[in-house]
């Protein structure tokens, strides 16, 4: 049994927000001495039951809720439940088993992400309280969901400030032997995902690789911090004359060189491997200009005290991509960063073609998935903003 501090905001618990910082638990001796991941009764300060959470005592989180019961049992049959309600609703969105399956606190787990590549499933289980459950979790989804192999990530930042390991596991079944296809929006892409970033395959720029693909008909293509050929792929399917892929890792430019051999696109598609910034001022000094522009960078402003820096590179992406761009050109420039929200994104962007000398036109501001839903109350999970501009 835990306690809120007289000032913390228990209304806010009421009303749906996840999370209890350390500042607001009466972390005692005793509540210190709990191990990471303990399941335990959270109380307001006058002493009533807000739920049941899940305790990391060190951690800046230092409670996660996970229900509002305080009667629930947190094992295999109360994580199947959760599985099931999230399972319910991919297969409701999406024909085949390829998908984000498990959006942390979205779907009521949280801390936790699960991608499904087909029979496989990629856990990153972010939170102390989902670790110690990982059997569970693993047999839960087998069960529910009918894959055959489980496998443990553990490359994510969450897990270093729940004071957990780097250490990845196969947990059931075993470990694919060569990357897994993913066919989406008519490409082919290639997932690693024993070996990729993160669990292998972003899918939540899904639905904004589909409207790029829609205004890459007839054009030259360039995709920057492609990965494995996100947008580049896409756009190849959507009938582009050709498409550049740019990014720093030669794994996944080969990723991606397979995908479009896949899908018979090869003698349309290359690669450049390099620095984003250096290849963009190289691709300016050597006159290259595109009629769909794509910079799609990792997060530079995971969190607040990195806003400032993360939004002048953001400008400076925008300031180098922008001259590339034909006439009437497109430019979609996104953000995964949850500390930079869309209002100050959009300014940044602005003020980067602003300083490219270009005029723009902001035609569709796009977001993640529906497999990964928007929990309301936590801003943090609609993390992904993309915007399309015709310059």
């Amino acid at each position: 049994m835990i306690r809120l501090k007289p000032k913390a905001n228990a209304r806010a618990i009421r009303r749906g927000f996840p999370w209890v910082y350390a500042n607001e638990l009466v972390l005692d001796r005793r509540t210190k001495a709990l191990a990471p991941g303990t399941v335990a009764l959270l109380e307001d300060q006058d002493r009533k039951p807000l739920g049941l959470v899940g305790l990391t005592p060190a951690s800046r989180i230092a409670a996660r809720m996970l229900d509002r019961d305080t009667g629930a049992e947190i094992g295999r049959d109360w994580l199947a439940a959760r599985l099931t309600r999230a399972l319910a609703l991919r297969e409701r969105l999406y024909e085949a088993p390829y998908y984000r399956l498990v959006h942390a606190e979205a779907d009521g787990l949280p801390g936790v992400i699960i991608d499904r590549f087909g029979d496989t499933a990629v856990v990153q289980p972010n939170a102390a309280w989902a670790e110690a459950l990982l059997p569970e979790l693993a047999q839960a989804l087998v069960e529910v969901a009918g894959v055959t192999n489980v496998l443990k990530n553990a490359g994510s930042r969450g897990r270093s400030l729940e004071g957990l390991d780097d250490i990845d596991a196969v947990l059931a079944g075993a470990a694919p032997e060569a990357p897994v296809p993913v066919d989406m929006n008519g490409a082919t892409y290639m997932a690693d995902v024993t070996g990729g970033q993160k669990t292998g395959l972003f899918y939540d720029q899904r639905p904004n690789q589909a409207f790029a693909a829609r205004l890459a008909r007839g054009q030259r293509v360039l995709d920057v911090f492609s990965h494995v050929g996100g947008f580049a792929l896409a756009a190849l399917a959507g009938g582009a004359t050709s498409a550049l892929a740019v990014d720093g890792s030669a794994p996944a430019l080969a990723l991606a060189e397979e995908g479009a051999a896949r899908m018979g696109a090869a003698e349309r598609f290359a690669t450049r491997k390099g620095d984003a910034f250096d290849t963009l001022t190289a691709l300016g000094d050597e006159g290259e200009r595109f009629g769909l522009v794509i910079c799609d960078p990792p997060a530079f402003a995971p969190a607040k005290p990195a806003l400032e820096a993360g939004l002048r590179a953001y400008e400076r992406v925008a300031r180098l991509s922008a001259p590339l761009v034909e006439e009437g050109g497109f430019l979609v420039l996104c953000s995964c960063s949850h500390a930079a929200d869309l209002s100050v994104f959009t300014g940044a962007c602005l003020r980067g073609i602003g300083r490219a000398g270009r005029r723009a036109q902001l035609l569709h501001t796009g977001f993640a998935g529906p497999d990964h839903p928007l929990l309301p109350q936590l801003a943090e999970s609609g993390y992904l903003k993309a915007l399309v501009f015709r310059l």
